[in-house]
C-alpha cells in the first residue's frame, strides 16, 4: 500500500501533491452498540442511479419514505419524516421544537444519553426537572408522574425507551397510558434511537408525541438519517410557538418540502443515504414487525443465556434488559479494553465499551439489523470464549 506521505506530482502552485492510498477499512462483524452491518440489498440502493433533490420523480420517493416511516412508526396521523441528520439530531431537533425558555421540562435519566437529554433542554432554557437512578435501573413512572403532579405547568415529559449505554428499556407504554389518565398538557417525547425496528414500538398507541430514531441500528441503514414521527398534539405545539425554531429543526418547513406539492425547497438531501433508509424501512415491512421484533428478541435472549452460562452477570435489572443491547459486567481482574480489542484484531468483530466518565466496566453487544439472529451470537460467543482462553 503506498504511503499517504509520499509524493509523486506537483500541485498548480509548487506544493506536494499526496500520493492517499486506496481505501481498504477492512470487514468487521458490527456488534457494538451501533452502527450494525448493512444488509445487502441496503448497500445495493445506494448504487442506483442518483436524482436531485428537485426532481419530481424523488419527490415522490419522498412520499413513499414517509408512508414506509409511517408503518415502521405505527402512527397515520401527525407527521412523519426523516431528518438529514444523526440521532443527536433528532433528539435536539424536538427538544429545540417542543420546549421554549423558561417551559418546564421532566427528564428521567439513568445513562449517558437520557442525562444528554437533560443537558439540551438546559441549553434551550428549559426549566429542567431533573430524575435520575442507577444505572441499569429506570426512573419508575410513579416517580415520573409524582414529578408531574408537583410541576403541573410541565410542557413536556421525557425518557429513553431503550437506553443505549445500559442495555435498559424503559415501560414507555405504561408511562403513556398514566399520561393520558392525568389529563396532563405535557407532551410525551421518548429517545428511540436502539429501539425502532427492534423491538415494539407503537407511538400512536402509547400517546407518545415526539419519537425519534436513528438509521443505524435495528433498521441495518448506514448512519446519518433520523427518522422521527410527531403527534398531532406535537404539531399543534410548534404551530402556536412564541419563538420561531432553528430553521434546521423547523418540521413546518420540512413538512412543505417532504409532503406539500408543489414542494419548497429547505435543503439538499443526501439522495443516496434515503435509498438506503427507504431499502431498509422496505426490509421491516417484507419481514413484518412483530416478526423482526421477535427475531431481535429471540437473538438477544439466547446471546444473554449464553453469556449467564459463562459466569458473566448483566448490567441490566433482568426485568428491564432488552433484547437488541446487553451490557456485560467486566470481571474484576480483566481489562476489559483490552478483549475489546482482541476481539476486533483476532476476529474481525466489534463490540462497546462504557459510555461515558461515570459509566462502569461493561462491554455492550448489539444484535440488531441483520445481526439479531443465534449464528451471530454464536460468533461472538466463541470469539469472547477465544479471547478470554475459557
Amino acid at each position: 500500500m503506498a504511503s499517504a506521505t509520499s509524493s509523486s506530482a506537483n500541485t498548480a502552485g509548487g506544493g506536494a501533491v499526496p500520493e492517499v492510498p486506496e481505501l481498504d477499512p477492512g470487514d468487521r462483524l458490527l456488534c457494538g452498540p451501533g452502527p450494525s452491518n448493512v444488509h445487502p440489498r441496503v448497500r445495493a440502493a445506494m448504487q442506483l442511479p442518483m436524482l436531485g433533490h428537485l426532481d419530481p420523480d424523488f419527490w415522490d420517493i419522498l412520499l413513499d419514505l414517509v408512508a414506509a416511516l409511517k408503518a415502521v412508526y405505527r402512527r397515520s396521523d401527525g407527521l412523519s419524516l426523516a431528518l438529514s441528520a444523526s440521532g443527536t439530531s433528532g433528539m435536539e431537533a424536538g427538544i429545540a421544537s417542543l420546549i421554549e425558555p423558561g417551559d418546564t421540562a421532566i427528564v428521567a435519566h439513568a445513562g449517558f444519553f437520557g442525562a444528554r437529554i437533560v443537558e439540551m433542554a438546559n441549553r434551550y432554557g428549559a426549566n429542567v426537572v431533573e430524575l435520575n437512578a442507577p444505572f441499569g435501573q429506570i426512573v419508575t413512572v410513579d416517580r415520573l408522574m409524582d414529578a408531574l403532579r408537583k410541576n403541573p405547568d410541565a410542557r413536556l415529559v421525557s425518557v429513553v425507551h431503550a437506553e443505549t449505554s445500559t442495555g435498559v428499556g424503559y415501560p414507555l407504554q405504561e408511562l403513556g397510558d398514566a399520561l393520558s389518565r392525568s389529563g396532563s398538557d405535557a407532551l410525551l417525547y421518548a429517545d428511540c434511537v436502539t429501539s425502532l425496528g427492534g423491538q415494539e414500538l407503537e407511538p400512536a398507541a402509547w400517546s407518545v408525541d415526539y419519537a425519534y430514531s436513528c438509521s443505524q441500528k435495528a433498521l441495518g441503514c448506514p448512519p446519518g438519517i433520523s427518522p422521527v414521527s410527531l403527534s398531532e398534539r406535537a404539531l399543534e405545539r410548534i404551530r402556536t410557538r412564541k419563538h420561531p425554531a432553528p430553521f434546521s429543526f423547523d418540521f413546518e418547513l420540512l413538512e412543505k418540502y417532504w409532503i406539500e406539492r408543489p414542494i419548497t425547497y429547505h435543503h439538499t438531501l443526501p439522495i443516496l443515504q434515503y435509498y438506503a433508509l427507504y431499502e431498509g424501512l422496505r426490509l421491516c415491512l417484507q419481514e413484518g414487525m412483530e416478526a423482526r421484533w421477535a427475531r431481535h428478541h429471540d437473538a438477544g435472549t439466547y446471546l444473554q443465556g449464553g453469556v449467564r452460562s459463562r459466569g458473566f452477570d448483566l448490567l441490566a435489572d433482568p426485568e428491564l434488559q432488552l433484547a437488541q443491547l446487553t451490557a456485560v459486567k467486566v470481571p474484576e481482574g480483566i481489562d476489559g479494553k483490552e478483549i475489546q480489542t482482541k476481539l476486533l484484531r483476532r476476529h474481525g468483530i466489534e463490540v462497546g465499551g462504557g459510555l461515558g466518565p461515570t459509566a462502569p466496566p461493561i462491554w455492550r453487544i448489539g444484535l440488531m439489523g441483520v445481526n439479531a439472529n443465534r449464528e451471530t451470537a454464536d460468533r461472538v460467543l466463541d470469539a469472547l470464549d477465544d479471547v478470554l482462553d475459557r
